[in-house]
């Protein structure tokens, strides 16, 4: 299934990542320093132009919740509302409570503007509770501000159609 979402630039469509993706979007996620573990390209939406990937984003699948990760814009295609409206497809495209794990208070901002609310580890669910504690860990011993959050709709209408 390919789409084409609203007020997308000329030549870019929206579609399910194909196996012929997998190093291409390996390859995004390393450059964009994002978790490279849990990478299944079957999970992945992507925006193309003319052939080349320029976004992704993935659902991951836990037995009572699903993540949403590797969200990346290629930085030449940034500052066009990319992803945006790729997160809104992947808020739609979810089948169980949706959360996150960010690094940096200007991914919070981001994700708050599109539905997202911060949770402590405490709120998340069990099989996230050991994913994310693992990640909180790290974090704390790196020095990086880690958020965790979850998709709460009657925090904001995200006003973009598919």
């Amino acid at each position: 299934m390919v789409s084409s979402l609203p007020d997308l630039p000329p030549g870019c469509q929206l579609r399910p990542a194909l196996a012929s993706d997998q190093w291409a979007l390996r390859w995004l996620v390393f450059k964009s320093r994002l978790d490279p573990t849990q990478l299944r390209w079957q999970q992945f939406w992507v925006i193309e132009h003319e052939h080349h990937l320029i976004a992704c984003g993935q659902l991951r699948h836990f037995p009572d919740a699903q993540e949403l990760g590797s969200l990346m814009v290629v930085k030449a295609w940034r500052g066009q509302g990319l992803g945006k409206r790729l997160t809104a497809h992947l808020i739609r495209q979810a089948t169980h409570p949706l959360y996150l794990e960010c690094v940096g208070a200007w991914r919070v901002g981001f994700y708050q503007q599109l539905g997202f609310r911060p949770v402590t580890v405490a709120e998340l669910p069990l099989s996230l509770q050991r994913k994310f504690g693992r990640s909180q860990q790290i974090a704390r011993w790196l020095r990086l501000p880690i958020a965790f959050m979850v998709y709460a709709p009657h925090v904001s209408d995200l006003g973009i159609k598919d």
